[in-house]
């Protein structure tokens, strides 16, 4: 027989490493592990077999079997599930999926030096949980034949850097892991240490794991669906391990909503919102992480249309009597028992979400995971958008931390009828952005944006409270019209300065002379009052931010025109308005529109030129 010698995917040597030196302490998960996944493979042939009984070959009794051998200290761990195939064996087993490979290289520098509940959390993110083997063992090896095919396959490795895979005749349908223990870990060959931990973190796995020792077999787990229990029955330690399980996760769940409804369509859920945010939480091919049974029959874990995609962070499962068992993955797709399994169960979760905001501090935590996601339901969701608006939290121009609508609403000055906001990359360049300084002034906060999808759903979100949504780009004749809030009488103010205004607007038309193409207007700004110039996007077409975000994507159609607004209180602008005829004039004003650029977080065009100008507006001393 040929035995093909392979080498690990980089990342996976190097997660081998980080497992083997920093998990001492959390070794019970690699059993947690290698149950939950014999168990994974046992719920698809159940599903495979509803069309094809065959593959079961007339074994569907279903079960996970420890079978510990002291005396040559190996631990199997053997299922009669639906098996691998060799091309499955190598992809499984190998290498990390091709889509999170590059965030996983990223994830593991930064774990590296970690401790060892970081590692694990990485694993559970990665859907990797196998390679806890090697916490245990010196070699693994892997024995698998397929259901619906002749040929077994034999995978073998010490975590080293290399794996063989070896065709292997005689196997049993299904997989059989076994483990050469390491000296530390001889205990896993005692069943009342395999018992304890399996009733720790798989006594809620909905098929029997058998202990066999010599000629006597027993039970170790109740083997029944914990999601069909009385909530009453169920303790938060059963709760949280069965989240390991159904999500092979590692982080404990944030909130669990456990549910059964009842009506024209009977279904129960038993849902969970992760601590942690998923490594392709963003990714466009993402699936859903929800697992549809009927009459605890596992069907899918993408059934598209259960939750909407702004939802995609859950975990769990959700099973009814109402679909059919051999309904098909293509039937499930707008399939109206579906939607309306889907619609009772997203408001029950948002609803949940709103009750554990009330605990500000723990909301905080969940929000700065999952807000970013959540706030795409704005706008897919129209029926929920009100309630996602209310579930949202913002940072504020005047306030440290998060607040919510509610709260910006209740501390809106006289005069103010729109919700205003900026969007940038971050918050400390947003919190001095000059374009804000005229609503500082009055004592008007602005919501300061930094996620992508803001851009999107601000621009199409209905009024909150009838109350539109604004931005101070295009918001600063607003002003004019709010009072601030204990805002001292003001004297009468003397007669305009007929020459300034006059001034003013002649800067404007030289300067936009001298400047050209590269802003679209040069105008008087009534929101600066501490800054010279800012920068801000005309009434038409995307923002300044937007324009960059869609760069960064190599989306170049999209241009915003550029407003350079100058500020008629400050020093530099009124001396420079006595000097537009001079010599350096021309200089100042491409000066001034590079410092808005520069606030702006955008490049300056020429590096050299702006050296230039910089020195000889020095040395004529026009500022």
């Amino acid at each position: 027989m040929t035995v093909e010698t392979l080498h690990f995917q980089a990342e996976v040597t190097k997660l081998l490493d980080i497992v083997v030196h920093a998990l001492y302490s959390q070794k019970d998960v690699f059993l947690r592990e290698l149950v939950s996944n014999a168990s994974d493979a046992c719920d698809r042939l159940r599903y495979a077999a509803i069309t094809d009984p065959a593959l079961t070959e007339g074994d569907s009794d279903f079960k996970v079997r420890l079978i510990p051998d002291e005396t040559a200290k190996l631990l199997t761990v053997a299922d009669n599930g639906i098996g691998m195939s060799r091309e499955e064996l190598v992809e499984n087993l190998g290498t990390i999926a091709r889509s999170g490979t590059q965030r996983f290289a990223e994830a593991l520098a930064q774990q590296a030096k970690g401790d060892g509940a970081a590692a694990l959390n990485l694993i559970g993110q990665f859907g990797v949980g196998f390679y806890a083997a090697f916490m245990v063992a010196d070699r693994v090896d892997v024995i698998t034949r397929k259901a619906g095919e002749d040929q077994g396959w034999k995978w073998s490795s010490d975590g080293k850097g290399d794996f063989t895979v070896e065709p292997f005749d005689g196997a049993a349908r299904g997989t059989r892991i076994v483990l050469h223990l390491k000296d530390d870990a001889q205990d896993y060959l005692k069943g009342a240490e395999l018992a304890r931990v399996v009733k720790t973190y798989s006594d809620h796995i909905d098929l029997p794991v058998v202990l066999e020792e010599g000629e006597e077999s027993r039970t170790l787990n109740a083997a029944s669906a914990l999601w069909t229990r009385p909530k009453a029955e169920i303790t938060p330690e059963q709760y949280t391990e069965f989240y390991h399980h159904v999500g092979h996760a590692f982080d404990d769940p944030w909130l669990t909503v456990h549910m059964h409804a009842e009506g024209a369509i009977e279904y129960t859920g038993l849902v969970f919102v992760p601590s942690d945010r998923p490594f392709d939480l963003f990714d466009p091919d993402r699936r859903q992480r929800l697992k549809l049974y009927v009459r605890r029959v596992f069907i899918t874990d993408d059934c598209e249309g259960l939750v909407p995609s702004y939802l995609r962070f859950l975990k769990g499962v959700v099973d009814t009597p109402d679909l059919p068992l051999n309904v098909s993955r293509e039937m499930l797709q707008d399939n109206p028992l579906v939607r309306k399994i889907g619609r009772g169960l997203v408001g029950k979760v948002l609803g949940e979400i709103g009750k554990a905001a009330e605990d500000k501090d723990r909301y905080a935590q969940f929000w700065e995971t999952f807000g970013a996601v959540l706030k795409e339901g704005i706008y897919e969701d129209f029926e929920r958008h009100a309630t996602i608006l209310d579930l949202c939290r913002f940072r504020s121009s005047l306030r440290d931390g998060w607040i919510s609508l509610a709260d910006y609403l209740e501390a809106m000055p006289e005069g103010q009828d729109a919700i205003y906001f900026l969007t940038g990359d971050s918050v400390e360049a947003l919190r001095v952005n000059p374009q804000i300084e005229g609503f500082t002034a009055k004592g008007v906060e602005v919501l300061l944006l930094t996620d992508t999808i803001d851009e999107f759903w601000t621009a199409m979100a209905p009024p909150y409270k009838e109350h539109r949504f604004a931005p101070v780009a295009l918001a600063g004749g607003d002003l004019s019209k709010i009072k601030a809030k204990d805002a001292p009488a003001e004297a009468d103010a003397p007669e305009a300065d007929k020459t300034l205004e006059a001034d003013i607007h002649a800067l404007a038309q030289a300067m936009k002379t001298v400047l050209g193409d590269a802003v679209s207007a040069v105008k008087a700004s009534e929101r600066l009052t501490a800054s010279p110039v800012c920068l801000v996007a005309g009434d038409a077409g995307v923002s300044l931010h937007m324009e960059r975000l869609l760069k960064a994507h190599n989306r170049t159609g999209a241009h915003a025109d550029r407003v350079l607004e100058i500020n008629p209180k400050h020093p530099v602008i009124k001396s420079l308005a006595q000097r537009t005829a001079s010599e350096g004039f021309a200089d100042a004003a491409w000066l001034l529109l590079d410092q808005a650029r520069i606030v702006e977080g955008e490049p300056v065009d020429d590096a050299a030129a702006f050296s230039r100008r910089l020195t000889a507006v020095m040395e004529k001393g026009l500022f």
